[in-house]
């Protein structure tokens, strides 16, 4: 018989030492992304499924939290992302004609957990630049996913840089059914060579070899070279190709501590993706800390179909990598019907400063405070000293 109090697998609370260190974390990154121009949204954390789930892929429909509203009778979802939302605020509510920059943070749902330890309910952060399709576009919302995890007191992260075009350059003349496409971008992304190998084995020479080299084209600068020798010289490829050699080229300008390297393969994500595309590594790079990518083709089910780049995070997997406490000075009080303390009390609060009061009978409790300063009575006022 289950107890009243467990939740369900793979949902926590977020207790007092952890939720400090969410948010201070969280403060960095709006605070980053503030300052690249980005304007706060909160989209609702429920939709009609067929907004939610517009133009996203088969993935996202798997995780996502389905209900009926007792309303409308409709389908709803709860998002388990939110870059299409926010691309649905920029096509169908703000509906700007020029560059849009827009940040959010809240909860997602996800159906499972993305790993074995993961959470179902991660605190997604992202950013977004709508409206132009060069790559000082791409770059920038590299650059500020790279600050946010800077900011944060992250150094040495592994960045990898793929493109969507290269997939799409070598499926855009198979004629093949849906599932088995599906099948074989899931090799791809496993880099299972075998299923890839028996998946193409029907498929045009040109193709099949392309197909079967993605897995292997991974790693430095030589990636590169070895896909110009290795893949069709298609159109859509080559472009793929040069946008991310002039990618990394800027990267390792800007950003000399940050190693950066291609995985031509790397499919993680979801399939909405539609040309450059990154992944930020903790040092070593085993753990996924941000994935971004550009995305033009999200609005157009909204009526407005425009360029799209934009990256997110969980700040629930990221605080396992930061190191700072989240622990604010602060000041301890004396409690007491004393007038002028209550009002000197109540003016330190008013400027910002953090007061606690200790109750009668808790005079030796450990607070999660770190109070640095105390509040003395000397000659008849009350005044702030250190301790």
């Amino acid at each position: 018989m289950s107890s009243a109090w467990l939740l369900p697998e793979h949902i926590a609370d977020v207790l007092p030492h952890e939720a400090r260190r969410i948010e201070e974390l969280r403060r960095i990154m709006l605070d980053a992304a503030r300052s690249y121009g980005c304007e706060l949204v909160m989209p609702p954390l429920l939709e009609h499924l067929e907004s939610l789930l517009s133009g996203t892929g088969h993935a996202l429909d798997l995780r996502t939290f389905k209900l009926v509203d007792q309303l409308s009778g409709r389908t709803l979802g709860v998002r388990a992302d939110t870059t299409p939302q926010v691309a649905r605020i920029d096509a169908h509510l703000l509906n700007r004609r020029g560059v849009t920059r827009l940040c959010y943070c809240g909860p997602v749902l996800h159906t499972r957990p993305s790993g074995l330890h993961g959470s179902r309910e991660p605190l997604q952060f992202g950013a977004e630049l709508f409206g132009h399709a060069g790559l000082e576009a791409d770059l920038e919302i590299q650059e500020l996913a790279i600050d946010c995890l800077a900011r944060a007191g992250l150094d040495g992260l592994v960045m990898d840089l793929a493109d969507a075009r290269v997939l799409e350059g070598l499926l855009c003349a198979v004629k093949a059914d849906a599932p088995k496409l599906q099948r074989i971008q899931e090799a791809l992304a496993a880099k299972d060579a075998p299923t890839l190998a028996e998946l193409t084995a029907d498929l045009p020479v040109e193709v099949r070899d392309g197909l079967r080299a993605l897995p292997d084209l991974y790693g430095g600068d030589e990636v590169l070279a070895q896909a110009r020798e290795r893949l069709p010289r298609q159109p859509a490829i080559s472009a793929a190709l040069d946008d991310l050699t002039w990618l990394a080229q800027q990267l390792r300008t800007s950003h000399p501590g940050l190693r950066v390297g291609f995985d031509l393969a790397d499919l993680s994500g979801y399939a909405y993706y539609s040309g450059a595309r990154f992944a930020l590594y903790a040092p070593g790079g085993r753990d996924t800390l941000a994935r971004g990518g550009r995305y033009d083709d999200v609005g157009e089910v909204f009526g407005r179909r425009r360029p799209a780049v934009g990256f997110s995070l969980d700040l629930k997997s990221v605080v396992e990598h930061v190191g700072f406490d989240g622990r604010h000075a602060a000041i301890r009080a004396p409690w007491s019907e004393d007038r002028g303390l209550r009002a000197a009390v109540r003016r330190l609060r008013v400027q910002g400063e953090a007061v606690v009061c200790v109750l009668p009978g808790h005079e030796q409790e450990v607070d999660e405070f770190e109070c640095d300063r105390e509040l003395v009575a000397v000659d008849g006022l009350w005044v702030v000293r250190a301790c």
